[in-house]
């Protein structure tokens, strides 16, 4: 495993951990933010195993689909997950106030966790 693999997979369990605490204190809406950046910086860090490094949100995302779970390495539900993760930080980071619920946190966190847990 290469350093830069090493840090993208450390700052995503840096990134759950954030998200738990932010929960924890209220801060719904951006626990959700920082739950999605932990799925994110493991799906770059799963990526750049392959040398594949992308610069936008959306790329990695979609590479994400096409050389791993289009290929069946993991299941489609993980697609899914980040997908609507995506759409939970832009809701939570542009959205109104209060606009995710805390139970819909702690299942994006909980997912969050699972990701890590199959890229690790």
């Amino acid at each position: 495993m290469t350093d830069d693999i090493q840090y993208l997979l450390e700052k995503s369990a840096q990134s759950i951990d954030a998200a738990s605490l932010l929960l924890r204190d209220n801060y719904v809406d951006f626990s959700v933010s920082r739950a999605y950046y932990a799925m994110f910086y493991a799906l770059e860090a799963l990526l750049l195993s392959r040398e594949y490094f992308f610069n936008k949100h959306s790329a990695v995302i979609a590479a994400f689909g096409k050389e791993f779970v289009k290929s069946g390495i993991f299941d489609k539900r993980f697609h899914r997950i980040v997908m609507g993760a995506f759409d939970l930080r832009n809701i939570g980071d542009y959205g109104n106030m209060h606009a995710v619920s805390a139970e819909k946190a702690q299942q994006t966190i909980d997912e969050a966790h699972e990701l890590y847990e199959a890229i690790k």
